[in-house]
């Protein structure tokens, strides 16, 4: 399980510093604002496990599957990546992106959670970056939680069981609830009978 532990800075400030060494990040494209012509479907595939494939094959260069991270983007009909002057749409499995560590500071409604993607993207949870919660076939709980834009990030299941582990009951709406806070938010995983 991961326990708070007392830092200075936002848990998103320290995952940060973690990754300065490695890599120095610029700011990313502004796809929101580029509309170029579609020119069709390339044979790309992210699969629910974050790893992008290439005509069947994995792309094994992690700093050429950043580049292409930063100029995805979630259309109303497919995913697209997105330049000036040209849109390709690719298949996504399930979500795009893959939590892959997560620091937690503080407690109840002052508590931060910060998570670090597949694609060392940062993001801090709260009211632009919610969680969300979907039930599995089988009964589980799958945690996914907003990068950008129409972007997901899938919480790994190791990850899913200590986000899990930091829940507690609330009443929303006049309905007991079991769910998380975070960012000064409350994020609802199921009724509080169901969690039980």
């Amino acid at each position: 399980m991961t326990d708070p532990a007392p830092t200075s800075g936002s848990a998103l400030s320290r995952l940060a510093a973690a990754l300065e060494p490695h890599e120095k990040r610029k700011g990313l494209p502004p796809v929101e604002r580029w509309n170029p012509a579609y020119c069709g479907e390339i044979d790309m595939r992210i699969a629910a496990d974050g790893t992008w494939y290439y005509m069947g094959t994995p792309i094994e260069r992690p700093a050429l599957v950043r580049l292409f991270s930063t100029v995805l983007r979630r259309d109303p009909e497919r995913y697209v990546l997105v330049t000036p002057v040209e849109r390709v749409g690719i298949a996504v499995d399930d979500v795009p992106f893959v939590a892959v560590e997560m620091a937690v500071e503080g407690e109840g409604e002052e508590r931060q959670v910060a998570f670090r993607t597949n694609v060392d993207d940062l993001v801090q949870v709260g009211p632009d970056n919610p969680l969300r919660f979907e039930t599995e076939p089988h009964g589980g709980v799958k945690p996914y939680v907003k990068v950008r834009g129409g972007l997901w990030a899938r919480v790994t299941r190791a990850l899913a069981y200590d986000l899990i582990a930091l829940g507690e009951e609330r009443t929303v709406d006049g309905v007991p609830q079991f769910g998380v806070h975070a960012g000064g938010v409350f994020f609802p995983i199921a009724p509080a009978g169901e969690a039980r």
